[in-house]
């Protein structure tokens, strides 16, 4: 009888073509198993919005810039909000917050340090750029509220919601305080004055818990040339709430002396926002010490780091002031 063609190969052959698909195999295990390389992690991308306020907002931004590019691994740009509302500027006028991981709101309508009453100071920003802005912090963007932002948009619940702690008038909802042992207090609604502060010194800080931005940091140091805002304002006692009191700083108010906030995080849905009242730049300010020292500007990155959802990398400095000293760096070329 004749032998069929498909018979079995002998087993040395069978061997033979087993070998090289074993190979295979056991290399395709092993490249799900064995991870790539990492990729270095991509910079944060940074948007400044700015275009008016009662304080000198160009150099604030460009000094701004300087300190996150000084940092490294921040891409950063700014978008400059128009003046006039019947220009073809401002109908165009639409920032695209969702391309940034964190965006620093440097506009102030010209609140003016408490003049709330009447019809509110303009410029402001197009109805769908606020929209656009509260849904990006809502589905978990980053905000940074620089300085006198936070005196900013009065009457638009959403920033007021975000920033937490608002320059507002007596009447507009509690605040809050700092015992000297460190212990937050309430003051109700319509109790003590409208927000304000005395005139701008150094002052020592005192942070009140670890936090990822602070960590490393001493307990206290001296900060030159700033301001203590005394008595902002929530809009209500639930977002009073969602308030996180960072560090606190003693006013300089005549009868006052008490302590206050001057930075703190708020959530608003998702998002993440950060407050701080660092950075005061006057009108007629040429490289302030308040931006040139080594706490701000070690803060600033930290903070955007944090907001971004990055780890925290950048190490506390050398230079960094102690509780008796400032430490106020030198001027830097400004882009």
């Amino acid at each position: 009888m004749r032998t069929p063609d498909n018979t079995c190969p002998p087993p040395t052959t069978m061997t033979s073509m087993r070998i090289p698909r074993l190979f295979c195999i056991a290399a395709l295990m092993l490249a799900i198993l064995i991870p790539a390389p990492a990729t270095a992690e991509r910079k944060i991308r940074v948007l400044i919005v700015d275009g008016f306020s009662n304080h000198d907002w160009q150099q604030t931004t460009a000094l701004l810039r300087t300190i996150l590019q000084a940092a490294g691994g921040f891409d950063v740009a700014v978008s400059t909000a128009p003046l006039d509302p019947a220009s073809p500027a401002w109908a165009s006028w639409r920032p695209r917050f969702i391309d940034y991981d964190v965006v620093i709101q440097n506009c102030n309508e010209g609140a003016m340090n408490g003049a709330l009453a009447g019809v509110k100071p303009k410029p402001d920003w197009p109805d769908q750029v606020k929209k656009d802005f509260a849904g990006f912090v809502r589905k978990g963007g980053g905000v940074y509220i620089f300085h006198s932002a936070e005196n900013a948009f009065v009457g638009w619940k959403e920033y007021e919601d975000m920033v937490g702690l608002s320059w507002r008038n007596a009447d507009f909802g509690p605040s809050t305080r700092i015992t000297p042992e460190g212990q937050i207090v309430r003051i109700p609604a319509g109790v003590g004055e409208g927000t304000n502060h005395g005139p701008r010194a150094d002052r020592l800080v005192t942070r009140i818990a670890n936090d990822p931005i602070h960590a490393g940091m001493p307990r206290a140091w001296l900060t030159p040339d700033s301001e203590v805002y005394v008595y902002a304002r929530s809009r209500s006692a639930e977002i009073l709430d969602r308030v996180k009191i960072l560090a606190y700083a003693q006013d300089t108010k005549t009868g006052l002396g008490l302590n206050w906030p001057v930075e703190w995080t708020t959530t608003y849905g998702k998002g993440r926002v950060y407050v701080s009242v660092y950075g005061h730049v006057w009108p007629g300010d040429v490289h302030p010490a308040s931006m040139r020292a080594a706490d701000v500007q070690t803060i600033i990155p930290r903070a955007v780091q944090w907001l971004a959802r990055r780890p925290v990398t950048l190490p506390t400095p050398k230079d960094f002031p102690s509780p008796t000293a400032i430490s106020v760096r030198d001027t830097v070329p400004l882009p």
